[in-house]
């Protein structure tokens, strides 16, 4: 069997199987964006309480109520503070290396999954329009075969190629901006956390100054 003949079987079959895999595609933008929302509202707390009270813990050189706040919270921020403080018996070197690998690692966990909203809202125009090329194939043989009668069944199956496009954009648009609305939140919370590591480094390197001029007096 020739391309050609292959292609003519593959417009027999209609553009109904690009809409149900289009359908099929929606839900799964549908179930990550509900499931990526949700560990992203659960990973969220007070940060300003938390940095205030953190600031007041270091402040006063109390590392083990450092600890506890960040352990205490749930939010993305305080899981990048608290590798920082587990780091801390290394030095403050190793506190600076310790969190910014894990707000790497956090961002990565963060970001699962959401590579299929942006592979969806690029792919899923040209599955649409795949659809289309293949209704209108069909619609052209179906004209062939009429002698060149335009029927009104006719210019249904040429609606319904049209309609493939229009569903490929319907579910491409909601995942792009689902992808660049998440990608958002979880930079804005990454950055959050590095400048909560840095202000909790400058804390540390203060005290460990201060405790190097006292034991050198």
């Amino acid at each position: 069997m020739s391309i050609e003949n292959k292609l003519r079987a593959l417009a027999g079959i209609g553009a109904g199987w690009v809409m149900w895999l289009l359908v099929g595609l929606s839900v799964i933008v549908i179930a990550v964006a509900i499931e990526r929302a949700i560990v992203l509202l659960y990973a969220t707390d007070d940060i300003k309480e938390l940095r205030r009270n953190l600031a007041s813990a270091l402040g006063r050189g109390d590392l083990v109520a450092a600890r506890g706040l960040v352990v205490a919270s749930r939010s993305l921020e305080a899981q990048v503070l608290a590798a920082g403080l587990g780091a801390l018996p290394r030095g403050a070197a190793a506190v600076e290396e310790r969190l910014a690998s894990e707000a790497q690692l956090t961002k990565l966990t963060m970001e699962r999954r959401l590579a299929l909203l942006g592979t969806i809202g690029s792919n899923a125009p040209f599955i649409g329009l795949l659809g289309t090329v293949i209704g209108i194939i069909r619609a052209f043989h179906a004209l062939d075969a009429s002698g060149g009668q335009v029927s009104t069944a006719l210019m249904a199956e040429i609606g319904e190629a049209l309609t493939a496009t229009a569903v490929g954009l319907f579910v491409a648009l909601p995942a792009v901006a689902l992808f660049n609305f998440f990608q958002r939140q979880i930079a804005g919370r990454v950055s959050r956390a590095e400048a909560l590591g840095r202000e909790m480094l400058s804390f540390v390197k203060d005290e460990r100054r201060t405790l190097a001029v006292e034991e050198s007096s």
